[in-house]
């Protein structure tokens, strides 16, 4: 995909900000305004809600659509991880951070390229046409497409890391600190694979 100035769109989140295991996943779609214009338009995207709004299934079949959209050409995107000790290290605001400025520089993204950011997200200073959306994740459908493909990513890791560490059940609350998530920690201590910022009273 080609990137001229003032032609490209790119819309922005994250997930897993909350949870005390696994990393935080940042996803950036770039599409051109043409093409994010006619998406708009079309139909399907009355189908189309925040991730966290839609059934795994439908997570799923967005996520392989939007696959199939960077084959045909319609989008690019890319996906970035910041583990648990890189969360300890920097924070989770800084990783979170690090994964935007390197999901832009990854797609390419021209300075003065339409950015549009979920919650309090911001890209950096030198993107001078850039937005921060309260819910645009359900407002924004480019956000929402981020938002969906973002969070299968993080999902299927954290289902491949629960067979690392069977004793946690991470394939049923995917690291967040539920009720049973945090018996088993009682029980079996911190993993490498926990945020240890988030747990100290476990240190």
């Amino acid at each position: 995909m080609t990137k001229n100035k003032n032609q490209f769109i790119v819309g922005i989140d994250e997930v897993g900000r909350g949870p005390v295991a696994g990393p935080v996943t940042v996803c950036a779609i770039l599409m051109s305004v043409d093409a994010y214009k006619t998406f708009k338009e079309s139909p399907q995207v009355e189908k189309l809600r925040d991730s966290k709004k839609l059934s795994e299934k439908k997570r799923e079949e967005w996520s392989k659509k939007i696959k199939e959209w960077r084959e045909y050409g319609m989008l690019d995107f890319s996906i970035f991880n910041m583990s648990s000790k890189g969360i300890d290290d920097y924070g989770i605001s800084r990783s979170i951070q690090k994964c935007i400025n390197k999901a832009l520089v990854k797609l390419e993204v021209p300075v003065d390229a339409e950015i549009l950011l979920d919650g309090g997200l911001v890209a950096e200073d030198k993107f001078i046409n850039q937005k921060t959306i309260i819910r645009g994740d359900e407002t924004e459908p480019i956000i929402s497409l981020a938002s969906i493909k973002a969070k299968v990513n993080r999902d299927n890791y954290m289902k491949r890391k629960a067979k690392e560490f069977p004793e946690y059940g991470l394939e049923k609350h995917k690291g967040y600190g539920t009720k049973a998530h945090m018996e088993s920690i009682q029980k079996y201590g911190l993993s490498n694979f926990h945020r240890k910022s988030f747990l100290k009273k476990f240190l």
